[in-house]
């Protein structure tokens, strides 16, 4: 690493410290974010997570930007050390009953609501808060930004990954271990091959367009 790379590492660090502990200071602050919006397959799952000041947890960023290993491995670390934890889901049919953003923004205040800690403000990761009984602010790239909705977007995304691969086993013919129920051209081949099953998403185009020719 050159001085200049670690010079912007170093203020980057700073910059999430100082997000996280002076911009709401006294608040009892849970991060929130989802993942799975653009699968053809499977629920979208969202996570919230409070954590603890007095137990720091190293490498929290957004869970795109992590290895499926760091992710798993920080997911392991986060349900230790952090004070409060949980995770929820939309499933199919209700992202076909509610469209996708409202089928994320419930998955999100159930998250949030399933904490056993209450917190008084929840962080959104994106430009859009669920409607709840917690005070809530949304921060747009907040899964790079603020650690809690880092730790949040890690436990989403391997708790759907988790589930994807339990899916695969009941259907395997999809590939899903694979691609994770997005528009692959993989899973686009193996849906048009084995037609829709019980698991797609029947309001996405791709999806609907199959239905529509049976």
């Amino acid at each position: 690493m050159t001085k200049k790379t670690k010079e912007k590492t170093d203020q980057k660090q700073e910059s999430l410290s100082l997000f996280s502990l002076f911009d709401y200071e006294g608040e009892v602050i849970c991060g929130v974010d989802e993942a799975g919006r653009g699968p053809l397959a499977g629920p979208v799952t969202a996570a919230a997570v409070i954590l603890d000041p007095a137990r720091p947890i190293a490498g929290l960023r957004d869970s795109k930007k992590l290895s499926e290993a760091q992710r798993d491995a920080l997911a392991i670390e986060i349900k230790e050390k952090a004070l409060a934890w949980a995770i929820a889901e939309c499933s199919e049919q209700e992202i076909d009953s509610l469209n996708i953003l409202q089928a994320t923004m419930l998955a999100m205040r159930r998250a949030v609501e399933a904490l056993n800690v209450t917190p008084t403000l929840a962080l959104i990761d994106g430009n859009r808060c669920p409607v709840m009984a917690v005070r809530s602010e949304a921060i747009v790239k907040g899964d790079d930004k603020v650690p809690a909705i880092s730790a949040a977007s890690i436990l989403a995304k391997t708790a759907r990954d988790h589930l994807l691969a339990q899916l695969h086993l009941q259907y395997p013919e999809y590939a899903l271990d694979q691609h994770k129920g997005y528009p692959t051209a993989l899973h686009l081949e193996r849906l048009k091959q084995y037609g829709v099953s019980p698991i797609h998403r029947k309001s996405y185009a791709p999806v609907k367009a199959l239905l529509k020719d049976l």
